[in-house]
């Protein structure tokens, strides 16, 4: 019985990666997602200006800051 357990833990540690920091900046869009209506702007990693985390989540976006892009 230990060796089944051991052998679940040492696949759960080897199967977990941490995010690498050249993970994409996005990924495929989410469809049929609903957002509410505030506008609350933030900056895509694609530098495009997103009115809120919850349209940059549905754009595939996988990282943003708060507020408008820059130019």
């Amino acid at each position: 019985m230990r060796n089944i357990y051991f052998t679940f833990l040492v696949l759960f540690i080897f199967g977990c990666k941490d995010e690498e920091p050249s993970s994409p900046c996005k990924v495929n869009e989410l469809e049929g997602g609903v957002c509410i209506e505030i506008y609350q702007p933030v900056c895509g990693c694609d530098n495009v200006t997103y009115s809120n985390y919850c349209y940059a989540e549905i754009g595939g976006i996988t990282s943003w800051v708060d507020g408008e892009c820059n130019g």
